[in-house]
């Protein structure tokens, strides 16, 4: 195939002048950077993602860049940058700006003496690889300088062709590949040639500080309510997702034709992320059903534990499976009662009919089924099912245990006498 710039969708011209006004990093910058000696084996850990926007994957960065930064070893960050970068910086990491998010294979190629710049300018032990496209040339670039390299698989990826899968198995090449649910795990073992020995599961967490309903406070959630117009007394449905189609907003929207007899409201939560588009047609979707006046689409929540608390049921109703879906997760940790499709991560988040329900997804029927039984539980059922979720969540889902078991993964990769190649490349035509 030919090595064309239009394979990614991307101008060739415009990504070569942005890559020409990105210099290598040199150590002078960095003059507080730990020397090898000052590291008193404490890793330098350099984790690669192409922004820092809201989202799993830059949601984990900075997760790991904290807990890193916490056990005294320096935590570096690089992406294009975005809003998440102050959080970095509050957490005491160190952020670096390179054009990690493009396709282009020139700047793929570019980024590789990029990246070993800033390995070597601060003496860089792991580089840790979170999507593909940066992945590709942090995997070079940690190989030719003689650094360690893991990966972690975020989702199922595109591979309806020879070339998608090629690209996207560099996340396989790390000595450890991290899988953030036992779905991702399988998955990997299902499609790619990787030994089993080299993945790991670990699971998303959830920060039980912030998703914790006794540190909600009832001011937080009058505020949330009025500026949502929500009626006092009548039940709150809620969706949270980007505004995006598999997340299950048009099925959810079907299913509220079912539950014509039953009073509530219905909150789709989230950004349309510039896809207006869609959001457009899910308002004509709401007109068309005569549902105006039940469905509600408020944008991006900036405090979803006041959010969850304003809900009488959380719904996940995405229809292709999830890699992991942190809402399931935090829903419960509140105590909501959850209505998830049974598939994906989602399903291994919860006790069936204990903590949630699962139902088959894309089903509106099935839907408007699970959401009509998690109103009809009875104050006691309710109360029962709250304590059991919040304690599924807490001991399985945190936040801690996620970055405790990172951490353990990194001193177990860094006890390897050397990096072991799992013949990672760089930037080729035949990866494109």
């Amino acid at each position: 195939m030919p090595w064309r710039a239009s394979i990614w969708g991307e101008d060739v011209p415009a990504a070569t002048a942005m890559a020409s006004k990105i210099t290598s990093v040199s150590e002078s910058e960095y003059p507080n950077t730990p020397t090898a000696e000052a590291k008193d084996g404490r890793p330098v850990v350099l984790q690669v993602v192409p922004r820092l926007v809201s989202g799993g994957v830059e949601r984990g960065a900075v997760d790991i860049a904290a807990a890193v930064a916490a056990s005294g070893g320096t935590a570096l960050v690089a992406s294009e940058g975005g809003p998440m970068e102050y959080e970095l910086r509050r957490v005491g990491a160190i952020h670096l700006k390179l054009p990690l998010a493009s396709k282009n294979p020139l700047v793929m190629y570019r980024n590789v003496n990029r990246l070993v710049g800033l390995i070597q300018a601060h003496d860089v032990d792991i580089v840790h690889a979170r999507s593909r496209a940066p992945a590709w040339s942090a995997a070079a670039a940690a190989r030719r300088t003689g650094r360690h390299f893991i990966t972690t698989f975020h989702g199922t990826y595109n591979f309806n062709n020879r070339i998608k899968r090629r690209y996207n198995a560099i996340m396989t090449k790390g000595e450890r590949v991290i899988a953030n649910s036992e779905f991702i795990g399988q998955h990997i073992r299902d499609n790619y040639t990787v030994d089993p020995a080299r993945i790991r599961v670990i699971r998303r967490g959830i920060d039980l500080n912030l998703f914790d309903p006794e540190k909600v406070s009832a001011e937080r959630v009058i505020q949330l309510a009025s500026r949502w117009r929500l009626p006092d007394g009548v039940p709150v449905v809620m969706l949270p997702g980007r505004l995006t189609r598999w997340k299950g907003q048009t099925v959810l929207i079907d299913a509220l034709t079912r539950l014509r007899d039953v009073e509530l409201r219905c909150v789709l939560v989230g950004s349309d992320q510039g896809r207006s588009a869609y959001k457009a047609e899910l308002e004509r979707l709401i007109a068309r059903h005569g549902l105006a006046s039940h469905v509600f689409l408020p944008g991006q929540c900036d405090d979803m534990p006041a959010a969850y608390m304003l809900a009488d049921v959380v719904v996940s109703a995405s229809t292709d499976p999830e890699a992991f879906g942190r809402v399931v997760s935090e829903a419960q940790a509140m105590g909501c009662p959850v209505v998830a499709s049974d598939h994906g991560g989602a399903s291994e988040q919860v006790i069936e009919d204990r903590t949630a329900f699962l139902v088959r997804p894309g089903d509106p029927d099935a839907l408007a089924g699970g959401i009509r039984k998690a109103l009809a539980l009875t104050a006691g059922q309710r109360e029962q099912l709250s304590k059991a979720a919040r304690a599924h969540a807490r001991a399985n889902f945190s936040k801690d245990h996620m970055c405790a078991a990172t951490l353990a993964l990194y001193r177990e990769v860094m006890r390897a006498a050397a990096p072991v190649a799992r013949g990672a490349t760089e930037p080729s035509r035949a990866a494109t």
